[in-house]
């Protein structure tokens, strides 16, 4: 069975879409479930900035805005800006848990280059 299910925003099904990783998943249901981030969402954005002139940046939101692509996979909720949407078509959200930490990323087939730490890319 594959780890990943590709979810498509409801205002955009002509786009591929991002997909949401098992491991993703369960990351934003532990931390969603209770403390802080209890009930809020998941929002991905890319802003200029970084190492190779974007970055990805990942907040956690109780609301949704305007222009946000709403994605859902098992009960977990992520939102993504129209702006970021058209750099982040066609990634996956992943979470990875490795010896220098854990933390969310995008596997991004669009990005020319990417920084080693993997929260900065580059277009081409």
């Amino acid at each position: 069975m594959p780890d990943t299910t590709e979810v498509t925003a409801e205002n955009t099904p002509e786009i591929t879409g991002v997909t949401i990783s098992e491991s993703a998943v369960k990351r934003i249901s532990a931390m969603t479930a209770e403390g802080e981030f209890q009930g809020m969402m998941l929002r991905v954005s890319v802003s200029g900035g970084g190492c190779s002139g974007f970055q990805y940046g990942f907040t956690f939101d109780d609301e949704k805005g305007g222009d946000d692509h709403v994605l859902e996979r098992d009960g977990v909720t992520v939102l993504i800006d129209d702006m970021s949407w058209e750099f982040v078509t066609g990634s996956e959200l992943h979470f990875a848990e490795e010896l220098i930490g854990s933390y969310f990323t995008m596997r991004n087939p669009n990005a020319a280059s990417t920084c080693g730490c993997g929260v900065s890319f580059s277009m081409g």
